[in-house]
């Protein structure tokens, strides 16, 4: 089996095993009563992705290959996955929220670090089998999408959106990655002289970025749009399924298989990462990035009008654009951050973006959808206030990210150049 095909399988099993639950988990949890919760449990995979992902990056620094680290990292996740499992199904309606989130809450501890630790391995046995990896890493990274996507449908159609068996999935899918990572080839722990300081680790030193106005602007941005990378995941399946109590969405494909609507989202994100070199050579990264807030702005608003019988149109738009919203932030932002800072704090650097980004911004999006979500929809008993609600809930979010790029068109300040766009996929 050659090199890439391993990669392509250790990167389909990375996230298979987090779209066996991402999307769907908001609707279990409305289902157990705990809909009020849900934004705590989004909340935390941002919260862990602030320090756990350092803290195991250091360990496969110094002590632990990277590659045996990720598969004991799937493992940890993967049992207390399981435990979560067999808690749900002893609980059955009798789920308690102090159990079942301190049991994910550990999962997720030990899973999200190994989307660091995947691309590290990768890297790692790409570079030294003589392969270059801005060529090589996007096609096999796109089979982590592909996975994502697979997970997704299988939980739909087997009935497990609104049922614990969807961690199930997952904890299955994390044990078989955790025997399939001790297979992949070594990754050496770094030479003494190469190791990393805490201060490095921590991405410390990149933060005298903030004392650059622009950087610091780019900062402040990165985690305000930050806000809203978690909401859809969190609440659209709970929203999309609700539609399930109206009888003239009752037996609608959409309403029945929010899951399998949603997944148009990642298929259009494998697909917009291809347009990315052209908007950046035309246009520049300041506009490629108000893009993509603008399509935040319809992929909330489009949820707020849309319905599963003829409104439909609008959510598969929704799920359109999300490629839009999510690759243009993501890649051009991680490129402005490459090209704007010195090689010594690059890596550093990059830290910083996802921090501000998955970390903080994730973190306080979701416990502040949770806090809107609660108040104009799961603090109403009557049916038709529940779905005014909703449609209330996502025009909020949709002039949130309004607001966000109108600012950002003000303040952020950056003359459009000629881009090397040979870093990005093409």
């Amino acid at each position: 089996m050659s090199i890439k095909t391993r990669l392509i399988i250790m990167n389909f099993l990375q996230f298979a095993v987090w779209g066996a639950y991402l999307t769907s988990m908001g609707n279990y949890l409305g289902s157990i009563g705990l809909g009020s919760k849900i934004g705590l449990f989004y909340a935390m995979q941002g919260f862990v992705s602030i320090f756990m992902p350092a803290i195991l990056g250091i360990v496969a620094d110094r002590w632990i290959q990277a590659q045996k680290l990720l598969g004991i990292s799937h493992l940890i996740a993967g049992v207390f996955m399981l435990a979560a499992t067999f808690y749900g199904y002893s609980a059955g309606d009798n789920v308690e929220f102090f159990p079942l989130f301190t049991l994910y809450s550990i999962s997720v501890a030990f899973f999200m670090p190994t989307i660091a630790l995947s691309n590290s391995v990768a890297y790692n046995v790409l570079v030294t089998n003589g392969y270059d990896t801005i060529k090589t890493f996007p096609p096999i990274r796109t089979f982590g999408t592909i996975g994502f996507i697979l997970a997704m449908l299988f939980v739909d159609f087997a009935g497990y959106q609104g049922s614990y068996l969807q961690f199930f999935v997952s904890g299955i899918l994390g044990f078989l990655l955790f025997f399939y990572s001790f297979t992949l080839p070594t990754c050496p722990t770094a030479e003494k002289g190469g190791k990393k300081t805490l201060y490095e680790a921590f991405g410390l030193k990149a933060f005298t970025l903030f004392k650059e106005k622009k950087m610091a602007i780019f900062f402040i941005f990165s985690m305000l749009l930050g806000v809203s990378l978690q909401i859809t995941n969190g609440y659209a399946n709970p929203f999309i399924t609700s539609f399930k109590q109206i009888p003239e969405y009752a037996n609608s494909f959409g309403a029945n298989h929010a899951n399998a609507l949603i997944s148009i989202s990642q298929i259009s994100e494998t697909v917009c990462i291809l347009l990315i070199p052209f908007f950046l050579r035309r246009f520049g990264i300041k506009t490629v990035m108000l893009l993509s807030m603008f399509a935040w702005v319809l992929r909330f608003g489009l949820f707020g009008a849309g319905n599963p019988g003829n409104g439909v149109w609008m959510f598969v738009l929704s799920m359109i654009v999300y490629g839009i919203a999510f690759d243009f932030f993501n890649v051009s932002g991680s490129l402005f951050v490459d090209k704007e800072t010195k090689p010594e704090i690059r890596s550093s650097a990059q830290g910083v973006f996802m921090m501000m980004t998955n970390g903080f911004g994730a973190s306080i999006g979701t416990l502040g959808a949770q806090a809107v979500v609660n108040y104009f929809v799961f603090s109403k008993t009557d049916l038709q206030e529940q779905m005014e609600g909703w449609s209330t809930a996502w025009y909020i979010f949709a002039g949130y990210a309004l607001v966000v790029a109108i600012l950002f068109a003000i303040f952020f300040k950056y003359k459009h150049k000629p881009i090397d766009t040979s870093k990005i996929p093409q």
